[in-house]
């Protein structure tokens, strides 16, 4: 019996181990844990809940960006991080959303407070995986920022720092913003210009 319980403890471990601690019920139901059980680690104070459906193991350390998990999690994985708070998940700019931004599927009809919801999701080649929640890529996060009409200063800022890192090119920046349409465009060209690039 205690290796049963053991073995039911690394089997979530190994899953909550890449999602930043967390994990939801269905997942807890997946490794073996009724809801019965998934309720009374609750109450042992083993487990935390963090959002309908949503648990953390109650020792993981937290982690910088824990929110983005749990927000991915709560939207059944479906959600990508895009936008301002893609931005901020890549270090770009000094950009700092006070609500987080994620991109779901057109068809998903759930809200919670302190997100706003971005649709469609964007197509797969300008999404990253990260460790426990996928977020757009550099271009594209910059691009939808641009099409979103942030400050520009705050787009300039942030495209002078991926340039600069590396992590991406006028040409890139400039397809990803035509994907996106006028307003885009003329955001990344103005930043552009700004970083004479």
């Amino acid at each position: 019996m205690l290796s049963d319980r053991l073995a039911l403890r690394r089997r979530l471990f190994g899953l909550a181990g890449r999602q930043h601690g967390f994990f939801t019920a269905a997942q807890a139901v997946e490794v073996g844990y009724s809801h019965q059980a998934q309720k009374h680690h609750v109450d042992s104070g083993n487990w935390l809940r963090v959002g309908r459906g949503v648990f953390r193991i109650s020792e993981w350390p937290a982690q910088q960006f824990d929110h983005l998990v749990r927000l991915t999690l709560w939207s059944g994985g479906v959600g990508v991080v895009s936008h301002a708070s893609a931005l901020s998940a890549h270090d770009l700019g000094e950009v700092d959303p006070g609500r987080v931004h994620l991109s779901v599927p057109t068809r998903f009809r759930r809200t919670t407070a302190g997100t706003v919801l971005h649709r469609p999701l964007p197509p797969e080649e300008h999404i990253e995986d990260r460790d426990g929640y996928r977020v757009t890529t550099p271009s594209r996060a910059l691009a939808e920022c641009a099409e979103a009409r942030i400050e520009q200063q705050w787009l300039d800022s942030a495209v002078g720092d991926a340039l600069e890192r590396g992590l991406t090119t006028p040409r890139r920046l400039r397809d990803a913003a035509a994907q996106l349409g006028p307003t885009a465009e003329l955001g990344i060209h103005v930043a552009l210009t700004a970083s004479d690039r």
